[in-house]
């Protein structure tokens, strides 16, 4: 039996119809005899005549998978991927697979793929297939995590040494530490105090936080101080980590300048431990003053001087002098432009008052830090501008200069010691991905200070995806954040058969997705159990439809 469609023309007219028809043998001969007109039937209706037709031996297999259901699943991709990476940096294992270590990894994992709360942290569960990658046992809620933040700073010591010990199987012979403050939203936190604030922002308490990285600048620990706490001040606990808790001998600690002074130096050589460090302006004009070095010396080639059992390595920036330059003159720009408009106001009121103009002038050269070299005269009723050439001279004397110091043995070359304290860059490079838009460590707006802590240890485990992830994604035209969005469309097939459990179909992955997998070299499963927890949050988003009518 079969479909024939006819087609004829008589005139202009074109008549079509539509048949069911069927062969037969009559006499040895195969003829042909129609057994209905379907013409007047619908196109869809006929077309599934034809697949009917067409797959007549596959009729109960076709029942049985009309009895299938599919629809579509949780986000599946981001999830899977970054499990995937927690497990083979060792995170996940130095967690555990106890239930608060379980909470503590999907922290981790949430902090990656979007950034928030423990409340937006929940929410996130309960879309993504967390549960499954995850596996956990039973429910939890935004008060779990909150609660988890304290069992993380209860074993913020024993994570850090074991993850040090898994991770390298010799250990570091240099260090890198650096601090950063981050502002906080209120001001109840326990570790809130006012201090010098990195992040610019006025009328905000802060908190510190000091990460010690390794000689690759991989983080291996994350402390935090109240908000008031000097760089100088957290440096002893970091020597005493690394000889203590991580168990490493005669090793050098690299610091920016004004982190590691004479008091730090003692400690430092106490334990047999060395130091590269940088030295500050004034420092520098001291040490030309006594003769220790000449200006001459500061070239684009690194020179060394050796003073008193220390090591001074000098070089000049000729890029970094070009920059100091064109930031003095858009500053002298400003002032005339201000000055400007003050004039003309001098000249159009005559009442107006020269002093108020003056004062209003002084203070924004002090603001801009020019007051050194710039200063204001009054000419017949109007500001003039002065430079003071002596002065600023002086000023730029030491532009693009800087001045290293250690007390490494002679046989590690003054080009050795230039590049281990560059790799500082590795630090703050942390830290400027912690706390912007991949890891949005600031603002704070948790409370307690154990939950404080714990929060900081998630972000460093947090970070140490992302640096693996671009490693792993150098080469693509795309930002970790942007293939971690892509890998989070992945979504699940929910497949549900009669008579049995419900289970998780996984896509196939379009490619750039498919990329991605590949260069993580990570296979994602065809299939996936499908778990019966459901997360949900105990605080729920407020009616905007009711607080409208109200």
């Amino acid at each position: 039996m079969h479909v024939v469609e006819n087609k004829s023309k008589q005139g202009k007219k074109i008549f079509s119809s539509t048949l069911l028809r069927e062969s037969y043998r009559e006499g040895g001969k195969v003829k042909k005899r129609t057994v209905a007109n379907i013409s007047h039937c619908s196109l869809e209706e006929i077309e599934a005549i034809k697949f009917a037709l067409k797959n007549k031996k596959r009729i109960k297999e076709l029942e049985q998978a009309g009895k299938i259901k599919y629809k579509q699943g949780q986000s599946f991709g981001a999830v899977y991927v970054i499990h995937e990476i927690a497990k083979r940096i060792g995170i996940a294992d130095v967690l555990g697979n106890d239930r608060q270590g379980k909470l503590a990894l999907w922290q981790v994992i949430a902090r990656v793929i979007d950034q928030g709360s423990c409340l937006s942290a929940t929410r996130l569960a309960s879309k993504m297939a967390a549960v499954e990658v995850v596996g956990f046992q039973r429910k939890f809620t935004e008060d779990s995590l909150y609660e988890n933040l304290k069992w993380v700073t209860e074993n913020q010591k024993k994570i850090e040494e074991k993850l040090f010990k898994k991770r390298r199987k010799s250990k570091p012979d240099l260090f890198l530490y650096d601090v950063t403050s981050s502002y906080l939203e209120g001001a109840k936190n326990e570790l809130a105090a006012w201090g010098y604030n990195r992040d610019g922002k006025k009328g905000k308490k802060q908190i510190v936080a000091g990460l010690l990285c390794d000689d690759k600048g991989v983080p291996v620990s994350i402390e935090i101080f109240p908000g008031s706490t000097s760089d100088t001040k957290t440096f002893s606990n970091q020597i005493k980590k690394t000889a203590k808790d991580f168990g490493c001998q005669r090793v050098t600690f690299v610091g920016d300048r004004g982190m590691i002074k004479s008091k730090q130096i003692e400690e430092l050589q106490e334990q047999e431990f060395h130091y590269i460090t940088g030295i500050t302006k004034p420092q520098i004009c001291k040490l030309i003053r006594t003769g220790v070095f000449q200006l001459e010396l500061f070239e684009i080639n690194l020179c060394e001087v050796e003073y008193e059992g220390e090591r001074y390595i000098l070089r000049y920036n000729p890029v970094r002098a070009e920059e100091m330059k064109v930031v003095r003159l858009e500053k002298q720009k400003t002032l005339n432009k201000l000055i400007k408009i003050k004039n003309e106001y001098l000249k159009i009121h005559p009442r107006a008052k020269i002093e108020v103009a003056l004062k209003n002038v002084n203070c924004k050269i002090k603001q801009l830090k020019a007051n050194k070299w710039l200063y204001v005269e009054e000419k017949e009723k109007q500001i003039v501008l002065q430079i003071d050439k002596t002065k600023l001279d002086k000023e730029e004397e030491l532009d693009g200069c800087y001045c290293l110091k250690t007390d490494l043995p002679s046989t590690i070359s003054k080009d050795k010691v230039h590049d281990r304290y560059k790799d500082l860059a590795l630090v703050e490079q942390a830290f400027r991905i912690s706390k912007t838009i991949n890891l949005e460590m600031r603002p704070w707006y948790v409370i307690k200070e154990q939950s404080s802590r714990g929060r900081a240890l998630i972000i460093m485990l947090a970070y140490m995806i992302i640096q693996e992830l671009q490693t792993l994604w150098g080469n693509l035209n795309a930002t970790v954040e942007e293939s971690i969005d892509s890998l989070a469309t992945l979504c699940t097939l929910e497949i549900h058969a009669k008579r049995k459990a419900p289970c998780y179909q996984i896509p196939e992955p379009n490619k750039f997705n498919e990329k991605l997998l590949n260069e993580a070299k990570i296979i994602l499963p065809s299939f996936f159990p499908k778990s019966n927890i459901k997360i949900v949050t105990r605080k729920q988003l407020p009616d905007c439809r009711k607080s409208q009518t109200e």
